[in-house]
């Protein structure tokens, strides 16, 4: 199901700007519906009256825009996946605009490899289902597989989005893919401790809101402001909400 979310995304051609909306809608959801939710279940300690999994979210978010202010990352009005390249810069210039790029496509390669590691965490639901039961490990299971062709799709577009290859997108897709049965042989050997895992997906929930609202929405809106990518980022919220309700 991974492998069929990152084929359709890769397949859309010029409907760029609905995939990015769609792409938006499912972040949007998975966060909302799916790991905050978790987040706050699995830490629900507070700080200063603040539950846990929630500031860590707050800190998700102000990393990565921190690190994204910190190397000059502006991603609004890009034109295409590939990163810009400009005839007229010579010296410094192209150096600079070289080590920008990579610095770019690090952010993307960051956030897809964030997914793989949700996947993962996806596996060792699997695995911890299955340990109580096997009707429990089979709804989990189910649940899972309909979540994972959006995973699958917003890894292959987020590695694309920010410059990266079809090769490398590719790549990390298939990583995206083996994820969850590698979280799920994993729980044979050892568990996480919940409070650690609620941290950690208070955090990832904070860095896909981020690079939903602030790169991810205006990127699908500024080459064309349609309805129609308005539609697909709202289909994407209601296709997580569904496939989080039947979970």
């Amino acid at each position: 199901m991974t492998l069929i979310g990152g084929y359709v995304a890769q397949r859309t051609g010029d409907r760029r700007h609905l995939v990015l909306g769609f792409a938006a809608g499912l972040m949007l959801g998975v966060v909302a519906f799916d790991l905050l939710p978790e987040a706050m279940e699995q830490a629900p300690q507070q700080l200063h009256g603040v539950p846990e999994a929630l500031l860590m979210f707050a800190a998700g978010f102000l990393t990565i825009h921190v690190v994204e202010r910190a190397v000059a990352i502006h991603r609004g009005h890009e034109g295409e996946y590939a990163a810009h390249s400009h005839g007229h810069a010579h010296g410094h210039a192209q150096g600079a605009g070289h080590g920008e790029r990579q610095r770019e496509q690090g952010v993307g390669i960051a956030a897809a490899s964030a997914l793989v590691v949700h996947s993962m965490m996806d596996g060792f639901a699997i695995g911890a289902a299955f340990q109580a039961g096997t009707t429990v490990g089979t709804v989990v299971a189910i649940a899972v597989v309909a979540h994972d062709f959006a995973d699958g799709f917003n890894t292959y577009t987020l590695t694309r989005l920010y410059g990266n290859d079809r090769r490398r997108a590719v790549a990390l897709l298939f990583a995206d893919a083996l994820a969850p049965v590698t979280g799920a042989g994993i729980t044979l050997l050892f568990t996480i401790p919940e409070q650690l895992l609620g941290l950690y997906l208070g955090f990832f929930g904070g860095f896909l809101m981020y690079l939903a609202t602030s790169d991810i929405l205006p990127e699908a809106h500024s080459p064309h402001p349609s309805k129609g990518t308005l539609a697909c980022t709202l289909l994407g919220v209601g296709f997580m909400w569904l496939v989080v309700g039947l979970a």
